[in-house]
C-alpha cells in the first residue's frame, strides 16, 4: 500500500545527514540499515550499502530509483536452485559436453593450419 501525499515520501533523518554536504564522488560506500527509506533525487550518484540482514550489498543510485525504496535493491533470499542429485548429474553433462565442443572447435583450426 502506498503512503499518503499529504505526509510525503519516507526518507530516513539520519540518511539525509550523511549524504549532505558530500559529493558523489568523493563520498564512499554509504552504510545503512534503512531499507524502507524512499530513493530521493538528493541520492543519485551515491553508492549506499543496503544491509540484507546478513551483510551490506553495494547499491549504486541512478535516476531510474527514485521513487523507490533501497531494499528493493538488496535481496534478503538467496535462491537455491530446484532439483536435487539428479538436476546435478544433467548440469554436469551439459558442462562436459561444452567442453568436449569447445576443444573440438579448437583443435579443428590447429588441423587445418597443420595441413596447409
Amino acid at each position: 500500500m502506498s503512503r499518503s501525499l499529504k505526509k510525503g515520501p519516507y526518507v530516513d533523518v539520519k540518511l539525509l545527514k550523511k549524504v549532505s554536504d558530500k559529493k558523489p564522488a568523493s563520498a564512499g560506500v554509504i552504510k545503512t540499515w534503512a531499507r524502507n527509506s524512499q530513493i530521493s533525487p538528493e541520492f543519485v550518484g551515491f553508492t549506499f550499502g543496503v544491509h540484507n540482514g546478513k551483510q551490506h550489498v553495494d547499491v549504486l543510485v541512478s535516476e531510474d530509483m527514485v521513487g523507490h525504496r533501497l531494499g528493493e535493491f538488496s535481496p534478503t533470499k538467496k535462491f537455491v536452485r530446484h532439483g536435487g542429485k539428479m538436476q546435478k548429474e544433467l548440469e554436469q553433462k551439459r558442462k562436459e559436453a561444452e567442453i568436449t565442443a569447445a576443444k573440438a572447435s579448437k583443435a579443428a583450426p590447429a588441423a587445418a593450419a597443420k595441413k596447409k
